[in-house]
């Protein structure tokens, strides 16, 4: 049984699209699936980058594309109210679902993404329907707690030490793969192929010296 890692933001429409596009990306295969919760902000912070929805443009045609895709892979896919939110209290709210140490099961997963993405338009920040996803989820932990901060926290810290840039992003043995596209990419990759030992995977991404953009 292989081992995957999936990193991933409930503030993400294509992380979302993602998790409930993996069962039928990897059909056939023998996996186990760790979640790793992580904020995407701090990610974005790290790598000094904007997020698709800080940049008008680029905001307009995300939402679009994310609506297309979600009817292309026959997903559900309701806009929250406002976009982007506060995702603190979903993160923490996962790893209070486990125990210290621990990865939230693909229930917990689930139930988070359903509550951004499946809530028929309301806020995903709202206290009282954060409230009411707490009661359902009952955490074994205080998400509110200074040990759940701080495990989000090494969390993120660890996710940027491995090279991870953004969400989703999967990670099988020493390869690390980024986003809703790359699923068929990680099921190559699993199931054996070959190219993955050659040029492609490894001389092709080396750098190339090339032309520098000046910023600011």
């Amino acid at each position: 049984m292989q081992h995957l890692e999936f990193w991933f933001d409930p503030i993400s429409p294509y992380a979302y699209l993602a998790f409930e596009r993996l069962p039928q990306a990897l059909e056939g295969l023998s996996y186990h699936a760790s979640y790793r919760p992580v904020l995407f902000a701090a990610l974005l912070k790290h790598h000094q980058h904007k997020g698709p929805a800080e940049i008008e443009a680029k905001r307009a045609w995300t939402y679009r594309h994310i609506a297309w895709l979600a009817r292309e892979h026959g997903v559900g896919l309701q806009m929250p109210q406002a976009h982007p939110f506060n995702p603190l209290p979903l993160l923490r709210l996962a790893l209070a679902c486990c125990e210290a140490g621990g990865t939230p099961n693909r229930r917990v997963v689930e139930a988070l993404f359903h509550h951004v993405w499946r809530g028929a338009g309301a806020a995903a920040d709202d206290p009282a329907r954060l409230q009411a996803l707490v009661q359902a989820l009952a955490p074994q932990r205080d998400p509110h707690g200074d040990a759940v901060k701080d495990e989000l926290r090494a969390g993120t810290d660890a996710a940027i030490a491995a090279g991870v840039f953004g969400v989703p992003s999967l990670r099988v043995g020493r390869r690390l793969f980024w986003g809703l596209d790359a699923l068929p990419m990680v099921a190559a990759a699993m199931r054996g192929d070959p190219w993955f030992d050659g040029p492609g995977w490894t001389q092709d991404a080396a750098a190339r010296p090339g032309v520098q953009r000046r910023v600011g």
